[in-house]
């Protein structure tokens, strides 16, 4: 075997080598398997704010959310949300989000902080990114038994450009699976509302 073609090889090794440990890694930080928390060029962006306007009181709504960390959980929510520790205010749960089109499933471990009734604090300990907070917070509005759900928070990565890339790559899935929680507290809080007595 020539010199030039022993090298070739080589490289192909190296490159395949390579490029099976970006996958490993990107595969990591996606599902949270791997956290990457250097704190080094760490670099911050908002995320949010999400209005929606409920047609049911604070309670209800407060209710709804609260609901899947402090209550008898659904199995359908227990496949989204795992309650590891409960305490009377706070929990710690891993949440279960699907990704590229369900083919991979992020996992974050969060704590969640309720204040009855106007607001749930989130603060993230393991995902793929190492600095997230997050707050729902409920208003009530008018006409009577409307409420206000507003989200907000801040998101941050490391390595400076690279963070910030990466942070709004993982910004826009995070936003879309918040808005679609909000969907699903609206459809069931307003459910709730219209039911008899009530």
């Amino acid at each position: 075997m020539s010199r030039a073609v022993g090298r070739m090889m080589r490289l192909a090794a190296a490159g395949g080598a390579t490029g099976g440990l970006a996958a490993a890694g990107y595969l990591g930080l996606v599902t949270g398997a791997c956290p990457l928390d250097l704190d080094l060029g760490r670099r911050a962006r908002p995320l949010g704010p999400l209005v929606v306007h409920v047609r049911a009181g604070r309670e209800t709504v407060f209710d709804v959310i609260a609901e899947p960390y402090l209550g008898r959980q659904t199995r359908a929510v227990a496949e989204k949300i795992r309650v590891l520790e409960r305490g009377t205010d706070m929990v710690l749960a891993m949440h279960f989000t699907p990704v590229h089109g369900g083919l991979l499933t992020a996992r974050t471990l969060e704590t969640v902080r309720f204040t009855r009734p106007e607001r749930v604090d989130f603060r993230l300990v393991r995902g793929p990114v190492p600095h997230v907070v997050e707050e729902f917070l409920l208003a009530e509005e008018d006409p009577p038994g409307t409420t206000r759900l507003e989200y907000r928070g801040e998101m941050a990565a490391d390595l400076w450009r690279l963070g910030r890339w990466w942070s709004d790559l993982v910004a826009a899935g995070w936003e879309h699976a918040v808005a679609a929680s909000f969907r699903s507290v609206q459809d069931e809080a307003e459910r709730r509302a219209a039911l008899p007595g009530r």
